[in-house]
């Protein structure tokens, strides 16, 4: 076989491993759709719950009340379909790897998958309590606090993204260890750095408040030493 013909046998591959996603995706999403406006109810929950008595959020584009309910639908639909989604990936990119690649590939991403998953549930259940109560109590005596839906669901979007990314760091670390571009010594002689580089990244995606920050910097450099312990358990790939 020609590399013209192998080049569209790939693209035909890639194509349907697409199509595939996105028809689990639009299952899901239109299963979720007749329950959206409840979805967002239960995300905007943590907020709601510490506004003052007789707070609540507003609309203030005339299109807004319908499509963010229905970004909030499509977000879920995503994390459900997540996993047929990453299948399908893993049935494109398997044929290239080598099979101890295989055999490494699916725990990572069993994982990954896993710990995003928890640090959006972190960031829902503890965090976004913390950082709301502080927020709502902070506001001037006489002033209504009444948060635009769509901006709200701007905030939790990027919340969610930071601690997933966040919850990441063992995998990370775990990899960088397997594949033999540092050692587990290496990683514990630059822990300082880390931790200052913790309490950064929760200044730079956190609200300007230090509990949110503290929240966010902690459980990096606590998964941080958890890639370290894990990664010291596991051999360095020799094939590397």
């Amino acid at each position: 076989m020609s590399s013209h013909e192998t080049f569209i046998t790939h693209l035909i591959e890639l194509r349907t491993r697409l199509l595939h996603s996105a028809v689990a995706l639009l299952l899901v999403f239109i299963c979720l759709f007749p329950f959206a406006s409840d979805l967002y109810a239960l995300l905007a929950s943590p907020l709601l719950a510490k506004l003052p008595k007789g707070g609540q959020m507003i609309a203030t584009d005339v299109t807004t009340p319908f499509f963010v309910p229905m970004k909030v639908a499509l977000m879920a639909a995503f994390l459900i379909s997540l996993p047929y989604i990453l299948y399908q990936l893993w049935r494109f990119v398997a044929p290239a790897l080598y099979a101890h690649e295989k055999k490494m590939v699916w725990p990572l991403v069993i994982a990954s998958t896993l710990l995003f998953f928890c640090g959006m549930a972190f960031a829902y259940f503890a965090v976004f309590p913390i950082v709301f109560g502080f927020i709502t109590s902070a506001a001037p005596a006489g002033v209504a606090v009444m948060t635009d839906i769509d901006k709200y669901l701007s905030f939790v979007l990027t919340m969610f993204i930071a601690f997933g990314v966040t919850f990441q760091v063992p995998v990370a670390v775990v990899v960088l260890v397997r594949m033999g571009v540092v050692d587990v010594a290496k990683l514990r002689e630059i822990r300082p750095y880390v931790v200052v580089g913790a309490f950064v990244v929760g200044a730079i995606f956190t609200p300007p408040d230090i509990v949110s920050q503290f929240m966010l910097a902690m459980p990096l450099w606590l998964l941080y030493e958890a890639g370290i312990v894990v990664a010291g358990w596991m051999p360095v790939n020799a094939d590397t």
